[in-house]
């Protein structure tokens, strides 16, 4: 097979393109695999204002500052952008260039354009693995403690509560109605909290029947208003023709103060949590400010 051949075989396969603009006239110059990545037939008549059209607003705005600098420093650069093609359909491409001067002046920048949609795709569903809960659509435990511990250790930080909840009831549904009413139950719970707290900061599945909340608080008494909201709402029934569970919830709770690691706070709403279990469940604890680490510990 002749170079020139295996050359252009490969970058079809890899779906690259290479793309010219005279300077200062902006004349593009494209190969047929960057139009196909626009969704343009070949040798379409091209003007830069029109194509640039074809780039989302952000994407634009971050390709005129880095070409700017290329043609101006003569660096080359590469960068992924966004782009909604000319039959509407969205493609993310990386876009390398270099920048080629005469006499001092820049007369033409050059380079390869690759559609990378499905790494971009790829990069997103991990992201959304790692981020949120499948089963619930939650945030994730990892997620929430790495938020968690941002606002524990911020300065200057605003009125902010945790709240953790545990549903009441839930191995009952798992063992009695099966596994699969059991991540029903689940979703539920998820829609039910999500429901209750529309203004939370953030709302997470932590463990199997175990959630929890970051929301804004003003004092005691809104923190209680929120547990008591949550604790009505995740209050229902799992009915089969043979067996009705009754779901409660108890939570445990906690205004995040300066001065304390998120260590200490999860341990004072987890010790709240702690006592509403022991108490009779179906409720919720503010854990008082009074409460010394080891107490809450304890």
């Amino acid at each position: 097979m002749h170079l020139r051949e295996l050359f252009d075989r490969s970058f079809k396969a890899a779906r690259i393109g290479v793309w010219e603009c005279s300077l200062p006239d902006q004349t593009l110059s494209w190969t047929d695999m960057v139009y196909e990545l626009f969704d343009l037939a070949p040798q379409t008549p091209l003007t830069r204002d029109e194509i640039l059209k074809l780039y989302t607003p952000e994407a634009r705005k971050h390709l005129d500052e880095v070409r700017e600098k290329a043609i101006r420093t003569g660096e080359g650069f590469s960068l992924d952008a966004e782009i909604i093609t000319a039959r509407g359909n969205r493609r993310w491409i990386r876009i390398t260039a270099c920048v080629e001067f005469a006499n001092g002046v820049a007369t033409r920048i050059f380079g390869m354009k690759q559609d990378v949609t499905a790494e971009k795709t790829m990069v997103e569903q991990l992201r959304q693995l790692a981020e949120y809960d499948m089963l619930t659509g939650l945030t994730s435990r990892t997620r929430f403690e790495a938020f968690f511990n941002e606002i524990c250790a911020a300065e200057g930080r605003t009125g902010r509560a945790l709240l953790l909840v545990d549903l009441d009831g839930f191995k009952s549904v798992n063992d009695t109605l099966g596994h699969q009413a059991g991540d029903d139950c689940l979703k539920a719970a998820g829609r039910r909290l999500a429901r209750a707290v529309p203004k939370a900061n953030m709302v997470a599945r932590i463990g199997g029947d175990e959630f929890a909340v970051i929301h804004e608080c003003l004092s005691t008494e809104h923190l209680a208003k929120i547990a008591d909201r949550v604790v009505r709402e995740l209050n229902w029934t799992v009915s089969t023709p043979s067996k009705t569970i009754r779901i409660a919830t108890s939570v445990g709770a906690a205004i995040i103060l300066p001065g304390h690691s998120s260590k200490d706070i999860f341990a004072k709403a987890d010790r709240g949590l702690y006592e509403v279990k022991s108490s009779g469940k179906n409720g919720f604890r503010i854990a008082p400010s009074t409460w010394s680490i080891c107490e809450a510990a304890l």
